[in-house]
This record gives structure tokens, C-alpha cells and sequence, in this order.
């Protein structure tokens, strides 16, 4: 139709992030999860209090002068105030928060690019941001542009946490 705005609106492209290793250093809260019996309700509480890591948090800000900046987390549905509220007080853009629902214990490989695929529907996705490798290789495989996040040694408790355990 002739004249109508939205025929010549641009669609912003998607910067997609990962939180934990990428936006949030988790090292101080891993000890929970680090033997059995395994804290997950303390792991999880302990999210507020996660630092930021710089190179993810300005990534993102630079991110979102030219996208929409997404996030694609394994943290479960029961932590999505916190996590908003750790978004707002280390200055994350704003942006849709897709997370695992709270019974899903998938590997992170396989629940991450479902959650991406949803929110991406029918839009361009520049990038993925992410620090699990098994991760990275998923969205490579289906078809994303990725960026490793290698600002945080991810260690054995996060790896088994993310991709044996599905719990992040």
C-alpha cells in the first residue's frame, strides 16, 4: 500500500546474550554446586549478588545502538525478577528475557537454541553471544553468527551445570 509507514520501517536486527559467563560472573556462588548434595535454591538465590564482567556488559550497550538486544538464558522461569533487577542496577540495555521453564532439564546445547528460535522468529539475528562452548556449536549448526565469550573461565561445576545437569 502506498504511503503506508510501516512498509518502509527496518527491522532491527537481534544481538543475542547469554547471563551467566557472559553478562554475570557466577564464580562466587559455584561452591553450592561444586558436591552433593548440590544447593540449586541457594546457587540461584545468589544471582542478585553476581558481579558484572565488564566486556559483556559493554557488548551489550554497544549492542543495542544497532540492534535489539535479547537474552537466551538457562536459568530457570523462578529467577526472572532478580534477574531483571541485575539488569537494571549494572545498566543492561532493556530487552526481552527468554528463560527455561522451571521443570526443563535439557542440556543448555539443546534448550538455548529453542528459546532462540521462538524469539527469532521472522527476524535477523547478527549476533549470539555465549560462553559454553557445546552452545556456541549448536547455533553455529543452526545457521547463527556466534560470538564465544571467553572473558570467564567457565570451570567444571558451570560446564556440568549447564550441559549434564541442564540447570543453567
Amino acid at each position: 500500500m502506498a504511503g503506508d509507514p510501516a512498509q518502509g520501517a527496518q527491522v532491527r536486527p537481534l544481538a543475542v546474550f547469554d547471563i551467566d559467563g557472559v553478562l554475570a560472573d557466577v564464580r562466587h556462588r559455584l561452591h553450592h554446586v561444586e558436591r552433593r548434595p548440590k544447593r540449586w535454591d541457594a546457587f540461584f538465590a545468589a544471582a542478585i549478588d553476581d558481579p558484572p564482567l565488564r566486556q559483556g556488559v559493554a557488548l551489550a550497550q554497544a549492542s543495542a545502538q544497532d540492534c535489539d538486544v535479547v537474552y537466551v538464558t538457562g536459568r530457570p522461569e523462578r529467577c526472572r525478577a532478580d534477574t531483571l533487577a541485575w539488569f537494571a542496577r549494572h545498566g543492561l540495555p532493556e530487552g526481552e528475557l527468554r528463560m527455561r521453564d522451571d521443570r526443563d532439564r535439557r542440556p543448555a546445547r539443546l534448550a538455548k537454541p529453542g528459546l532462540l528460535r521462538r524469539l527469532a522468529a521472522g527476524r535477523p539475528v547478527a549476533v549470539v553471544v555465549d560462553d559454553d562452548a557445546q552452545v556456541c556449536a549448536a547455533y553455529e549448526a543452526a545457521g547463527y553468527r556466534v560470538l564465544r565469550a571467553d572473558w570467564m573461565p567457565a570451570g567444571p561445576a558451570l560446564t556440568s551445570a549447564q550441559e549434564a545437569e541442564g540447570r543453567t
